[in-house]
């Protein structure tokens, strides 16, 4: 159920923030950095007195400064920032789930920029640190289901994409946006043999692109994007499968006209352009009416699949009179 009212989450519902910023923080910043597993295995305690000050000042940087969200999702318990982190998709970086968080650290986020262009009065690029500071940040918890039947609930940090393509200016005869996420054949570690064609693709039509729950992302658990992530800057789409919520963002093009995208590319059969996450419709390769909770007890980890990831009571109107077992 989405309600305004974020502060009437229990703190018995909320996974303790302190304890992944604080010295969980910098253990993972060491392993990212290339401490070995032995040296994990010599415990949070004993690498945080081996950590120096400087790494602690990096890791404080990474925080941001964001305000409560009216729109965010109450009652739930939020996944760890370990299990947010680790247990990614991400192929440009691998395909097991924890290879993201092992390669992605090569991913160059600074300078970035986000190129706009298509249908608009004037192309443009916006700066990532200016991007960040067009709005203020906020708090917003997400349910966030992956098309492979596994969920996670995870307090993104953003603002509502609308509010960023206002600034694009668009004309009125764009129907579609675009996202297309970086790519450079010589830092990814994605096997050259893939039959994937990058970069990787994304597309929304314009009602939901400036639907007020499309956020425009920028971090997660208070702090920035990992890279695993999808650093530093994506859009996360609640309503939808996972994989429409494009990463690492370098341009947004306007068009007229459906764009293609990466998955509804590889296999129109299984990934349809819309992907709404929708119980009644199957996966040709497994059910989506239960979905798995990651991080939780074994026995809590199965879940009934919502209608639109239980969103429907606002965005169910964007799709009146579509058939949505033949538009998944």
């Amino acid at each position: 159920m989405l309600i305004r009212k974020p502060d009437d989450i229990p703190s018995s519902l909320i996974t303790p923030k302190e304890q992944y910023v604080n010295r969980r923080r910098f253990l993972r910043g060491a392993v990212a950095g290339g401490l070995s597993a032995s040296a994990a295995a010599l415990g949070v305690e004993r690498l945080a007195e081996m950590i120096s000050p400087r790494t602690a000042a990096l890791a404080d940087a990474q925080k941001l400064q964001t305000v409560k969200g009216s729109l965010t999702t109450t009652g739930e318990t939020l996944t760890t920032f370990e299990d947010i982190t680790h247990y990614n998709n991400f192929y440009e970086f691998g395909v097991p789930k924890n290879e993201p968080a092992q390669n992605a650290g090569v991913l160059p986020t600074r300078p970035w920029t986000v190129r706009v262009e298509g249908l608009v009065k004037k192309p443009k690029t916006f700066d990532i640190d200016a991007l960040m500071k067009l709005r203020p940040l906020e708090d917003r918890v997400y349910r966030f289901r992956c098309v492979e039947a596994w969920s996670m609930v995870i307090p993104w940090v953003g603002y509502s994409l609308s509010e960023f393509i206002k600034q694009c200016e668009p004309l009125s005869t764009a129907k579609y946006v675009q996202f297309l996420s970086y790519y450079d054949k010589h830092v990814e570690k994605w096997a050259s043999d893939t039959s994937i064609f990058w970069p990787y693709s994304e597309g929304l039509r314009m009602d939901e692109a400036m639907h007020p729950l499309t956020l425009l992302t920028f971090g997660l658990y208070g702090q920035v994007l990992p890279n695993q992530d999808g650093a530093p800057v994506r859009v996360v789409v609640p309503w939808k499968y996972g994989f429409k919520s494009a990463k690492s963002i370098v341009a947004v093009k306007f068009l007229e006209k459906m764009p293609p995208t990466t998955w509804n590319d590889q296999n129109a059969g299984e990934y349809g352009f819309y992907s709404n996450v929708n119980p009644s419709v199957d996966h040709p390769r497994w059910s989506q009416k239960t979905e798995r909770r990651i991080g939780v007890p074994f026995y809590e980890q199965r879940k009934a699949t919502l209608m639109f990831n239980g969103y429907g009571e606002q965005v169910a109107s964007l799709y009146a009179g579509m058939d949505l077992k033949k538009n998944y």
